[in-house]
């Protein structure tokens, strides 16, 4: 067994905020504002996405998986081909750190 380093790839990424929310929906194509509110997904108590009424609000992100709720505070990632996927804060930090402006 090998040893193995990822390749340095420069990615976009915008964690999803409230102030952030128009970006991000320009960013994923998902989740546009309507009137001022957003639209996105209820996420229930169990983590999924559903109808009913709950005080937390996500997006449903269609990744290469099929879809994934993002949550406040995640990280909408697009891919080296244009993927998208959700990363939670944590990983994020510990994966990337943002490009130097120096060549």
């Amino acid at each position: 067994m090998g040893n193995f380093r990822n390749k340095p790839v420069v990615i976009q990424a915008v964690q999803l905020r409230w102030d952030t929310w128009g970006e991000v929906c320009s960013h994923a194509g998902v989740g546009r504002l309507t009137a001022g509110q957003p639209q996105g997904t209820y996420i229930q108590v169990d983590g999924n996405p559903g109808d009913s009424p709950t005080d937390e609000i996500g997006l449903l992100i269609p990744t290469l998986e099929g879809l994934m709720v993002a949550r406040p505070g995640d990280w909408i990632i697009k891919g080296v081909k244009g993927e998208l996927y959700p990363c939670k804060p944590d990983i994020f930090e510990a994966t990337y750190e943002p490009e130097s402006a120096e060549v």
